[in-house]
């Protein structure tokens, strides 16, 4: 797990994340988020900036629990219960992405989770990418909602919402964000032809395995 320290470099590595996200087309505009836990503190992308404009003493500092000051010229993401959550209950994970990418969002919509239709789910920890209950965005419902679904996953849906997703590192919370969307856009298109064939449990924990050192460093 890589383990990130409050500096100027910390916090544009997160503002190079959300841009890169809108360059990948898997976010549009402010609706996407992300956080990095540092010592004694998160650091979260404040809410409404575009992300063009975005500067390191912008991103916002986050207690690790508890209301945040919302006194400043700046107040973090709407969401940032669910990223105070998902943080504290992941101690083996240091960042938190959200988003809302076509694909996944649509699959979000019809209220359903991602089945094992390809091996890459067993990147998200189980044989599912779960979907969460719907609730008020910022809400501390939806914040119960989504720690509830990622308690042994590294990703969920949210109905009619998007996704979220967390990683060892921000890279890999970026790569699996990616690999969500991509997710859910081939388990939308096999399903216009029919149902896909789904990998059983015995099937996914293998490819679990296999998956200790995969994708970008941790």
């Amino acid at each position: 797990m890589t383990r990130y320290t409050d500096t100027t470099e910390t916090r544009q590595a997160i503002i190079d994340a959300c841009r890169w996200m809108n360059d990948r087309g898997i976010n549009q505009g402010t609706s996407g988020n992300i956080s990095v836990r540092v010592p004694d503190a998160i650091l979260i992308t404040p809410s409404g900036v575009p992300y063009d404009r975005m500067t390191p003493e912008m991103i916002i500092r986050l207690p690790p629990e508890g209301e945040p000051d919302m006194g400043g010229d700046l107040r973090p993401s709407t969401e940032w219960r669910f990223h105070q959550r998902l943080l504290a209950a992941r101690p083996d994970m240091s960042a938190t992405v959200h988003a809302h990418p076509a694909h996944a969002t649509a699959v979000a919509m019809q209220g359903r989770p991602i089945p094992a239709c390809h091996y890459m789910i067993a990147a998200f920890g189980g044989n599912d990418v779960p979907i969460t209950p719907y609730a008020m965005f910022g809400s501390s419902e939806l914040a119960e909602h989504v720690a509830e679904a990622m308690r042994n996953r590294h990703g969920c849906l949210m109905t009619n919402h998007g996704a979220t997703v967390v990683g060892e590192s921000l890279d890999r919370a970026l790569w699996r964000m990616e690999e969500l969307e991509n997710l859910a856009r081939v388990d939308l298109l096999s399903r216009t032809a029919g149902e896909p064939v789904i990998l059983s449990d015995a099937q996914i924990e293998e490819v679990i395995a296999a998956f200790s050192n995969y994708g970008p460093g941790k």
